[in-house]
């Protein structure tokens, strides 16, 4: 039965004379300590089971079609099994279904937003929060453009003179590698088995054939297949999704496309190095 997710208005706070502080927040889902759902996924959800379609639902919540093909790919990649399972039918046609945890997750989300605006509420009528506080925190709650992120498990660190090189296991026997400061390593408390994100940027990524010999230092060259080309003019997207299921997205030039060429369901490897991996813990 299609669901119609609550409104949640951000509670305004006066601070003496100057402008409202706004007290706002949101829900999201963790699967043990991944933390992989925001409101704005959940209305995509939402508005796929209404819809039937994700290209509707883009449309549906004002959001690009790529950009709700993105969503879809980090949800199912990050909730540890699909939420969205999908009929390709073009290159912007098909249909779409949620699994049926998505659609308990949908259930126990409309609960949980009723809850939380009564909270929103108490909290908004609050009198001794302090707006540099607020600022501060807001100053903290940064998130990161990379493209690609993906979670796991640290393996193994290996000690260097000035970089550590952290072996980040994301399931299925595949590993991704990161050089990063032993200053990082010991910031970030960095150690065998604590669970962590580590981020990608699509620039970073090249793409290599599975039938090319060819010879690259980079550390990571994680392999799957194309299941996904989205053109422009000058620079196009790939999105390969790897053995494991989960999808890593490279940005090539049009041009470089014409020339290999590329093309859905064929074998490759997304091939990135060790210091082009950005890692961040979950606590």
């Amino acid at each position: 039965m299609p669901r119609t997710l609550p409104t949640m208005s951000p509670k305004k706070l006066p601070v003496n004379n100057a402008q409202p502080v706004e007290i706002s927040g949101s829900i999201g889902f963790r699967s043990g300590q991944q933390q992989w759902g925001n409101p704005r996924r959940m209305a995509l959800l939402a508005a796929i089971d209404q819809e039937g379609s994700i290209t509707a639902a883009a449309k549906k919540i004002n959001l690009s079609y790529k950009a709700a093909w993105d969503a879809v790919d980090t949800m199912n990649n990050l909730a540890g099994e699909p939420l969205v399972l999908r009929n390709t039918g073009g290159q912007r046609g098909g249909g779409a279904v949620l699994t049926p945890r998505a659609q308990e997750l949908l259930t126990l989300y409309q609960a949980l937003s009723q809850e939380h605006e009564r909270f929103m509420a108490q909290l908004a009528r609050a009198n001794t929060l302090s707006p540099s506080n607020l600022e501060l925190i807001q100053h903290m709650m940064v998130q990161t453009s990379a493209r690609n992120k993906l979670s796991g498990v640290v393996s193994s660190i290996t000690q260097g003179t000035v970089n550590d090189e952290v072996i980040m296991d994301i399931g299925a026997g595949l590993h991704i590698v990161s050089s990063i400061t032993h200053e990082s390593v010991t910031n970030l408390g960095l150690k065998t088995g604590k669970r962590l994100l580590a981020f990608i940027k699509a620039s970073s990524v090249m793409v290599g054939l599975a039938d090319e010999k060819l010879r690259l230092s980079a550390r990571n060259q994680l392999h799957g297949h194309i299941s996904r080309i989205i053109t422009g003019p000058v620079s196009t997207e790939v999105s390969i999704t790897l053995d494991s299921g989960q999808v890593i997205a490279a940005t090539i030039t049009t041009n470089s496309l014409k020339t290999m060429p590329l093309h859905q369901g064929q074998a490759a490897y997304a091939i990135f190095k060790a210091s082009s991996v950005m890692l961040g813990t979950l606590d």
